[in-house]
């Protein structure tokens, strides 16, 4: 397969921007594309066959000629696509996309200021967690296994298993201080957990190792 060169996107973006009426004319005071239509405000685009850190600056520094700035690539289906494309629109840049296979141009995003979307399920989740962990048992930016409020009962479960034996998923919860034990207990995401009996559970042998190590690091 052939490798997409910048020149590739320009033929494509100028018959986009003509067909809504624009006069278009490249490599414009640096810019990469200028487009102009009457007394309104110049369209800049700026192309990359890749979003990138130069291409956000590029777009950036354009913003200050005109608030309608465009990054131009070719079109992905890629998380990271999408990921740089909600980092324009939270840069006021628009994003037009360009299909290499036939030349279709798409706008994904128009420039405009970006007003933030507060997620309140997601805001709860976060101080939940914060509320429910014990402590603060990780290190900041260190990378691998993350100790979670989740974990920290499953711990708490494990290490009273190993001293009481098979527990009621009642009586564990309000021994360990942890009122979902019965469902916790259930799920065995760790694989620490065995079920005795209705609703009673040990440990598993992964699980005894694993209350044993939490023992001895205490």
């Amino acid at each position: 397969m052939t490798r997409c060169r910048e020149t590739d996107l320009y033929a494509p973006l100028k018959a986009f921007l003509e067909s809504q009426g624009y006069e278009v004319k490249s490599e414009v005071a640096g810019a990469d594309i200028v487009a102009c239509r009457g007394d309104e405000p110049p369209v800049v685009v700026e192309m990359k066959t890749g979003f990138s850190l130069a291409l956000f600056h590029q777009g950036i520094a354009r913003q200050a000629v005109t608030d309608a700035v465009y990054l131009a690539v070719p079109r992905s289906t890629s998380r990271a696509f999408r990921d740089n494309l909600g980092l324009a629109r939270r840069l006021g840049l628009g994003v037009l996309s360009v299909r290499l296979a036939d030349g279709f141009v798409e706008p994904l995003c128009d420039p405009g200021p970006f007003v933030p979307r507060k997620v309140p399920k997601k805001r709860d989740r976060l101080l939940r967690e914060f509320a429910r962990r014990a402590g603060d048992p990780n290190t900041g930016g260190r990378r691998g296994a993350i100790v979670t409020a989740y974990r920290q009962d499953c711990e708490r479960l494990a290490r009273l298993l190993l001293q009481q034996g098979a527990l009621q998923g009642a009586v564990a919860a309000r021994a360990a201080g942890v009122p979902a034990a019965t469902a916790i207990m259930a799920a065995n995401h760790y694989g620490w957990f065995d079920r005795v009996s209705r609703g009673v559970y040990g440990l598993s042998d992964a699980g005894r190792s694993a209350a044993a190590a939490l023992s001895d690091a205490v």
